[in-house]
């Protein structure tokens, strides 16, 4: 991009309702996909989308969390905010790759989990601890992109990978600013601050080494110009598979923990 956005113009792009979704990415960039529903418990949650998909003959897992752009959809997605059961389907898919030795790639746009009553009595902290647990001992390559909103635990769900990317303009962070204003100046007005003291952007991550690679965006990215994303992105992934296929799956899991282990 041209000229140069605070943190939270990023985070106002990050969060805007042109933003692709989960759903925009997987169509643009994989040959097919087949999605795959349900946590085999009771439920299937909408703000968790998942299957197998198919890109340049190779065959992946693919998972993304994902929001609505009307009204309607985001009732049905519940604003990207997964409860229990989204996670549990997400663990559900990722064993399955294992099982038949698939990558996973996962797509991360959530404000984080959804921090309702129910999803607590239901065990949201144990749903997200256990996949942090499982995902550092699977024995596929993992990717994780944050496409949007990286928020909270609700995305580390997701990306306990080999590696993350970002996009230009997506942000990665503990929690909103919103909050971390409200609990550091108890000033929830002070968020566009906060953002900037946080080091939320991909352009802060890359430089701490939270993240691997950032996807550029010429301009934000929207469904009208989300190609030159979709095909970049395409690229990388190809590349990302082609180096991990080299890989044991010892060697696959080793890295993942020492990636974690620096942090």
């Amino acid at each position: 991009m041209a000229a140069e956005l605070t943190a939270w113009e990023r985070v106002e792009i990050a969060r805007g309702n042109e933003r692709p979704t989960s759903l925009d990415f997987i169509g643009g960039i994989f040959n097919k996909f087949i999605e795959l529903h349900g946590d085999r418990q009771g439920r299937d949650d909408g703000a968790v989308t998942g299957g197998i998909a198919v890109i340049e003959g190779e065959y992946v897992t693919v998972i993304g969390l994902q929001k609505g752009r009307t009204i309607k959809e985001n009732a049905r997605r519940n604003y990207g905010m997964a409860n229990p059961s989204g996670y549990r389907k997400a663990l559900r898919l990722m064993k399955q790759a294992e099982k038949f030795n698939r990558p996973i790639i996962c797509f991360v746009d959530t404000p984080g989990a959804y921090p309702g009553i129910e999803a607590e009595e239901k065990g949201q902290g144990e749903a997200i601890a256990r996949n942090l647990f499982e995902m550092s001992g699977l024995k596929v390559p993992i990717l994780s992109i944050i496409t949007g909103e990286g928020g909270s635990g609700g995305a580390l769900a997701l990306a306990v990978a080999n590696e993350v990317w970002m996009l230009e303009n997506a942000v990665y962070s503990i929690l909103s600013p919103e909050g971390f204003a409200s609990i550091l100046w108890k000033d929830s007005k002070r968020a566009s601050e906060a953002a900037e003291v946080m080091k939320i952007t991909a352009q802060d991550l890359i430089k701490l080494k939270i993240i691997e690679k950032i996807i550029p965006e010429e301009e934000p990215v929207n469904l009208t110009n989300i190609q030159s994303v979709t095909e970049a992105l395409r690229l990388s992934i190809l590349n990302f598979l082609h180096t991990y296929k080299e890989k044991s799956s010892e060697e696959i899991t080793s890295q993942r923990y020492e990636r974690f282990r620096k942090m």
